[in-house]
C-alpha cells in the first residue's frame, strides 16, 4: 500500500465527520421539539413600563378589554418585593373596577417566578342578593341570578354546601360571604408558574383557560366557583392541586393533562360534563363525595397510584372506557344513575364497589375488561355486584366472564357467580337466536332485507357488494356508503354471516336453544330457587283440580257422584290460594316472568287439557268405581310421619302411631287431591293415595304418568338449583 493510500484515508474520515457534526448542528438550529421550544422561547422581562403601558393599552380578545402580558417573564419573587407589591396594585385597580365593563387578563407563553396569588386580583366583595346590583354589571348581575337558580335546582344534591351557594342563597350581608370575584376572562395558555399556584376562595364569572400550562409547584383552589367553562387541557402538575369543594357550574375540559403528585376534587360539584380523556395521574386521587351532573369522561385514563370515588354522585354517565388502573380504585358508596362504561379497561390491582347504589337503568360494562383474578380483585356486595355487570355479547368476551367467575370464586360469592352464568347462558341463547332466526346478508332475498327496516338504496349497496365480494363478518356493512352508523345499531342483532345450517345442525341447534330457553326461564338458569320452587306450587294446584275435577264430575250413572258447595268453594280457594303463591314467587324471582309463565303453560296445559276432553267424549264412569278411582294405601306410613306430611289424621285415637289419609266421605277430603298431585309430582316413594288398578280407564293413569314423568324433570331442576345456591351445597360450583 502506498503512502498516499495511507494518508487519504483518515482525511476521508475527517471530512465525513465534519459534514455529519455541521449536520446535526443545523438540525438542532432549526428543528427543535415543541418541549424545547417552548423552554427557550425569547420572553420579555416584565418592567414597570412596561406593565404601565400594557394596562392602560389593553387589547380585544373576544369583544372583551385584555391586558396583554403574553411571552412576558414575571418575577414575583420575594427578593423581587417592590415589582410584586406594584404588579398587584396595578392590575387589581383595573381588574376591580365596579360597574365598569372588567379587563381580562392574558399571561399566555409567560413565565412566573415566584408565588402566583391570583386570588389577590379578584374584586373583592359580596355576592348576596342585595349587593349584587351597585357592583356588577347587567349581564353579571344575570349571570349570578342565574348560578343562584342553579343553587336552588341542586338543593338535593349537595351543592349549597360550598360558600358560594350560601352567599348566593343569602337574603342579607355577612363578613363571611365576601368573594374574590374574578370578573373577566383569565388566559394562561402554555404559561410556566415556577412557583405556587393561589386562587382559594375564587369565584371566576368568565372562562379561565390553563390549557398547556406549566404549573411546577402546589396549585390551590380550594372553594374555587368556576360560573364559565374551564379548561386545563394537556396542563401539567408536577406537584399536588386543590381543588376541595370547588364547583364548576359549566364544562371543564382536563383531557391529556397530567398530573405528577396528588390531585384533591372532595366534595366538589361538576355541574356539566367533565372531560378527563387521556390524562395521567401518577399519583393518588381522590373524588370523595363529588358530584358529577353530566357525564364523566375518564376514557384512556391512566391511574397509576391509587384512585377515590367513595360516596361520589354520578347522575350521567360515567365513561371508563380503555382506562388503566394500576392501584386500587375505591367506588365504596358511591351512586350511579346512568350505566358506567368500562369497556377495554385494565383493572390490575382492587376495584371496590361494596355499598354503592345503582339505579335501575344503571349497571357496569365490562365488554372487552381486562382483568386476572390472580392479580386484582372486584369486590362489590355479594348477591348484588354480579347483577351489574353487563358484557354486550359472548364473542370475544370469554375470558372475561371466565375470570369475573374466578374472582368471585375466590371471594366465596356464589350468588354472584350464579349470576355470571346466568349471564353467560343469556348470550349464548342470544347467539344461538341469532344462528336460528337471524338473516343472512349474503343470502337474504330483497324482501327479507327490506323487512329489517332497510331503504330500497341500502338494500342495493348491499346486494352490489356482495355480487362482487362476500360479507365476511358485519363491521364490513359499516364500509358501504348507504349504510350509516345508526342503521347498523339496528340491523345488527338481525344478521349473521355465517354459512347456512345443515338439517342436523340446524336441529341439534334447535335443541340447544330450547333447553337453554326452558332452563333461563324456570330456574334462571339454576340461580333462582323460589322461581323453581313457584313453577311447582303452580303445577301441583293444576294437577290437584285436574284430579278432582276427573274423580267428582262423574257422568250420573250408574251412581251420581257430585261434589258438595262446600268442597267445591274449599277445592277453588285452595287452588287460587295456591296459584297466587306461584305466581307471587315467579313474578318476584324471573327475569321475564310472563315468558316463565308462557313456558310453563305451554309444558302443563295442552296434554292434560286434551286427555281431559277425551274423557268426557269416551265416559269415564266404571261401575266397581262408584265412590272414587282413588284408593287408600298404607305404604310407608311411618317414614312419611317422620317427615310431617300431611294430610294425615289418627285412625284409632288409643293408637296413635297408626295415621292414615283423610277418608273421602270426610270434611276435608279435598285435601288428598294436593296430596296425590304433590306425591305424584315429587315421586318420593310414600303415597298413602294410589290410583285403583282394577280396570282404570287409560286416559286417567295416562296423565298420572305424564305428571310423574314431569315430576322427574321438576326434581331434577330442583336438586340442580338448590347445589348451586344453598351454601354447602354449591359444589358443582367449586367443581368448575
Amino acid at each position: 500500500m502506498s503512502n498516499y493510500t495511507k494518508v487519504q484515508h483518515p482525511v476521508i474520515t475527517i471530512l465525513l465527520a465534519s459534514a455529519l457534526t455541521a449536520t446535526f448542528w443545523f438540525i438542532g438550529l432549526f428543528y427543535i421539539p415543541d418541549s424545547q421550544a417552548q423552554s427557550q422561547l425569547e420572553r420579555t422581562p416584565l418592567t414597570s413600563e412596561i406593565l404601565q403601558q400594557r394596562v392602560h393599552n389593553p387589547i380585544l380578545r373576544e369583544g372583551n378589554p385584555t391586558v396583554d402580558l403574553r411571552e412576558m417573564t414575571i418575577d414575583l419573587r420575594p427578593d423581587n418585593a417592590t415589582f410584586r407589591d406594584e404588579f398587584y396594585q396595578t392590575l387589581r385597580k383595573e381588574i376591580q373596577k365596579t360597574g365598569a365593563k372588567p379587563f381580562g387578563l392574558d399571561l399566555s407563553n409567560s413565565l412566573i417566578q415566584g408565588d402566583f396569588i391570583g386570588s389577590d386580583l379578584g374584586l373583592r366583595t359580596t355576592i348576596y342578593p342585595q349587593a349584587i346590583s351597585p357592583t356588577f354589571t347587567p349581564s353579571e348581575q344575570e349571570q349570578l341570578q342565574q348560578l343562584r337558580e342553579v343553587c336552588l335546582k341542586s338543593l338535593s344534591i349537595g351543592f349549597p354546601s360550598a360558600k358560594d351557594c350560601r352567599s348566593l342563597l343569602r337574603q342579607e350581608a355577612n363578613i363571611s360571604t365576601v368573594e374574590s370575584v374574578f370578573r373577566s376572562a383569565l388566559i394562561m395558555q402554555q404559561t410556566r408558574f415556577n412557583g405556587a399556584v393561589q386562587f382559594a376562595n375564587t369565584f371566576f364569572l368568565q372562562p379561565v383557560d390553563a390549557s398547556g400550562a406549566v404549573f411546577n409547584q402546589s396549585v390551590n383552589f380550594t372553594e374555587a366557583r368556576f360560573g364559565s367553562t374551564v379548561s386545563f387541557a394537556n396542563a401539567t402538575f408536577r406537584k399536588d392541586i386543590q381543588l376541595t369543594n370547588s364547583i364548576f357550574f359549566n364544562k371543564v375540559d382536563l383531557k391529556q393533562a397530567q398530573f405528577q403528585e396528588a390531585v384533591y376534587f372532595q366534595d366538589s360539584s361538576f355541574s356539566l360534563s367533565a372531560n378527563f380523556k387521556d390524562a395521567i395521574f401518577r399519583s393518588l386521587v381522590r373524588f370523595n363525595r363529588a358530584r358529577f351532573g353530566g357525564n364523566a369522561d375518564f376514557s384512556q385514563v391512566r391511574f397509576l397510584g391509587q384512585v377515590q370515588f367513595t360516596a361520589a354522585d354520578f347522575n350521567e354517565f360515567l365513561l371508563l372506557t380503555e382506562a388503566a388502573f394500576e392501584q386500587a380504585v375505591t367506588f365504596r358508596e358511591a351512586r350511579f344513575y346512568q350505566p358506567v362504561t368500562l369497556r377495554g379497561a385494565s383493572i390490575l390491582n382492587i376495584a371496590d364497589f361494596s355499598d354503592a347504589i345503582f339505579a335501575l337503568n344503571a349497571y357496569l360494562n365490562v365488554s372487552g375488561l381486562a382483568f386476572n383474578s390472580n392479580s386484582a380483585k372486584i369486590l362489590g356486595n355479594p348477591g348484588e355486584i354480579g347483577k351489574m355487570l353487563y358484557v354486550s355479547s359472548l364473542i370475544g368476551n370469554q375470558n372475561v366472564l371466565r375470570n369475573l367467575m374466578q374472582n368471585f370464586r375466590s371471594l366465596q360469592q356464589i350468588s354472584d357467580i350464579n349470576q355470571l352464568e346466568y349471564t353467560k347462558q343469556q348470550l349464548r341463547f342470544i347467539e344461538l337466536s341469532r344462528r336460528l332466526f337471524g338473516t343472512n346478508i349474503n343470502k337474504a332475498s330483497t324482501e327479507k332485507l327490506k323487512s329489517l327496516g332497510l331503504t330500497q338504496l341500502q338494500i342495493e349497496g348491499i346486494i352490489n357488494h356482495r355480487n362482487k365480494e362476500q360479507f365476511r363478518n358485519q363491521s364490513e356493512l359499516l364500509e358501504l356508503p348507504e349504510i350509516d352508523f345508526e342503521t347498523y345499531i339496528k340491523i345488527r342483532d338481525q344478521i349473521i354471516v355465517d354459512e347456512p345450517l345443515l338439517i342436523g345442525e340446524w336441529i341439534l341447534t334447535a335443541w340447544s336453544w330450547l333447553f337453554i330457553a326452558v332452563l333461563l326461564l324456570l330456574s334462571g338458569y339454576g340461580t333462582q330457587v323460589w322461581l323453581v320452587f313457584g313453577v311447582g306450587a303452580i303445577a301441583i294446584a293444576y294437577f290437584g283440580l285436574l284430579y278432582w275435577l276427573i274423580d267428582k264430575y262423574r257422568r250420573l250413572r250408574p251412581v251420581p257422584i257430585v261434589p258438595t258447595c262446600y268442597e267445591t268453594s274449599w277445592i277453588l280457594t285452595s287452588y287460587f290460594v295456591f296459584t297466587f303463591i306461584g305466581l307471587l314467587a315467579i313474578f318476584r324471582n324471573a327475569e321475564q316472568p310472563w315468558l316463565t309463565l308462557g313456558c310453563l303453560v305451554l309444558i302443563i296445559l295442552p296434554i292434560p287439557l286434551i286427555l281431559l276432553a277425551r274423557l268426557y267424549q269416551i265416559g269415564r264412569f266404571h261401575n266397581k268405581m262408584d265412590v272414587s278411582y282413588f284408593t287408600e294405601d298404607g305404604t310407608l306410613r311411618q317414614l312419611r310421619l317422620l317427615i310431617g306430611r300431611l294430610p294425615v289424621i289418627p285412625r284409632n285415637p288409643s293408637f296413635r302411631e297408626r295415621y292414615m289419609p283423610i277418608l273421602w266421605d270426610k270434611r276435608w277430603n279435598w285435601l288428598n287431591y294436593y296430596d296425590f298431585s304433590l306425591n305424584n309430582l315429587m315421586r318420593l316413594g310414600f303415597n298413602d293415595i294410589r290410583l285403583r288398578d282394577e280396570c282404570l280407564p287409560g286416559i286417567i293413569s295416562s296423565l298420572a304418568w305424564f305428571q310423574w314423568s314431569l315430576g322427574v324433570l321438576y326434581i331434577t331442576l330442583l336438586l340442580w338449583t338448590l347445589s348451586r345456591t344453598i351454601p354447602g351445597l354449591n359444589l358443582l360450583i367449586y367443581l368448575k
